[in-house]
């Protein structure tokens, strides 16, 4: 027959392994929230030619000659998803995951990836009111032509997509927490840049504003933070209607807005 004694110990042991194997258990979950805390995941979203990479190289800052030139220069899109991080000295940043523009399964498949199976905490999707650099159809040759009418029909039924997605993912978790809409390419039209952006805001009684409204309905307003800012992704010289200087002053508030959003600050 076992002692009092023995029985006392062998309890206590149970009960210490019981706690470390909770411990462990637990230890995966506990990092990744640290993880999301520290580095909340962004999807970055977008219809082609708006200039995500370029966006998110700048955010990310990776140097300018990986991304491939000017503002103005021609863009190349990515038929994948690609990944960007963003690290800063107090161990804080983000992960970018930058959802290919193109109409094709792989867009739908980093879709699908951002917004179920590894639910992003914000989204930053990107605008260019009408100017986003056209694209050849596949296996076309020739410069691409669109109009800014037709861009700006194109961009709301990207839109719809992904407002769909985020909807959807809303109504059943507890993210995305915040959409920032990056109107980008401001320096192709400097002088319009708050029309720009009262285009993209909610109530401002526009088509895109129209669908804004209808996924805070769907969403829920107070749990979807919604913010429209300007960004352009590099700038001219000092002569220029949008020099340096304007374009990274624009980039530090979107910035600042994501820190904020995302409680790094």
């Amino acid at each position: 027959m076992q002692s009092p004694l023995r029985h006392g110990k062998a309890a206590i042991g149970t009960t210490l392994a019981g706690g470390a194997l909770a411990a462990l258990s637990s230890a995966p979950e506990r990092a990744s929230r640290l993880l999301r805390h520290r580095y909340p995941t962004v999807a970055v979203t977008g219809m082609t030619g708006v200039g995500k990479t370029r966006l998110a190289d700048r955010l990310s800052r990776r140097a300018s000659a990986e991304s491939g030139g000017s503002e103005g220069g021609p863009e190349v899109g990515s038929a994948v998803m690609e990944r960007r991080t963003r690290r800063n000295a107090r161990l804080r940043g983000y992960r970018f995951r930058v959802v290919p523009g193109e109409n094709a399964a792989t867009r739908l498949g980093a879709l699908d990836e951002v917004f179920h199976d590894e639910p992003v905490d914000g989204v930053l999707h990107v605008v260019a009111w009408g100017h986003a650099t056209p694209r050849r159809t596949a296996g076309t040759t020739g410069a691409a032509l669109a109009t800014r009418e037709e861009q700006l029909a194109a961009e709301l039924d990207d839109w719809a997509i992904t407002a769909h997605r985020i909807a959807s993912m809303a109504v059943r978790r507890d993210r995305p927490t915040w959409l920032v809409v990056a109107v980008t390419k401001a320096d192709l039209f400097p002088d319009d840049v708050d029309e720009a952006v009262r285009y993209y805001s909610p109530g401002s009684g526009s088509p895109f504003a129209e669908r804004l409204d209808e996924l805070r309905a769907l969403a829920g307003g107070a749990r979807l933070s919604i913010d429209v800012l300007p960004v352009c992704s590099q700038g001219g010289d000092k002569r220029s209607p949008m020099p340096e200087k304007a374009c990274s002053d624009l980039l530090g508030r979107l910035e600042l807005r994501m820190a904020q959003l995302s409680g790094h600050v």
